[in-house]
């Protein structure tokens, strides 16, 4: 699914209206007969420019996107692609922003790093508790609302972090251009671990 600034179809669609957006990717959806969109990782979007948690006069626009997203139904489960264990979870709640998110800690062979779920349900935050943990296959979540995970259409937004640093339940999935290099290195491709056959 191409998001891009140079996807000139886009231009016929309100990308500041999640409605619009979700039936442009369910005609996508359709065309190509599948049940998920996916893409977006270091793509340069419009889409946040509806959004001050993006873009505003006092910082440079944020607009490169830094996870892999999949489009899909809201309610959809969420499958946890490897062991882990909570690290935080919140509601960020403003427009544009990720809605309920949960950040696991993965530690495999002495190397620590950190995946990102955005765009959530509700009821994927209700229960959970920091160190709580989850099993490679069994479901983290599901996907929210457009009125619930930030006003987009439904999609989960898979991220990896190598260096969380101070953050909590929140971490940023979209960089400025000046940034990009730093973000590149400490959030490398998800696919690296979705292995999704491009």
């Amino acid at each position: 699914m191409d998001l891009s600034v140079y996807n000139s179809e886009l231009s016929k669609v309100n990308l500041t209206d999640a409605v619009s957006v979700e039936n442009y990717i369910e005609e996508k959806r359709k065309q190509f007969n599948s049940k998920i969109a996916f893409g977006g990782y270091l793509e340069k979007r419009n889409l946040y420019q509806r959004s001050t948690h993006f873009n505003n006069e006092s910082t440079e626009e944020r607009n490169i996107h830094l996870g892999i997203d999949l489009w899909t139904a809201a309610g959809t489960p969420v499958i946890c692609p490897l062991d882990g264990i909570v690290h935080s979870f919140n509601n960020n709640t403003e427009i544009g922003d990720y809605g309920p998110t949960i950040i696991l800690k993965h530690s495999i062979k002495k190397e620590t790093f950190y995946t990102l779920y955005g765009h959530l349900s509700l009821e994927s935050i209700e229960n959970l508790k920091i160190g709580m943990p989850f099993t490679k296959g069994n479901q983290l979540a599901t996907l929210g609302i457009a009125e619930i995970n930030g006003d987009y259409a439904p999609h989960l937004h898979f991220q990896i972090i190598k260096n969380i640093g101070d953050y909590r339940g929140d971490y940023p999935g979209v960089c400025s251009q000046s940034n990009l290099d730093f973000y590149k290195e400490n959030c490398p491709d998800p696919n690296l671990l979705l292995k999704i056959k491009i």
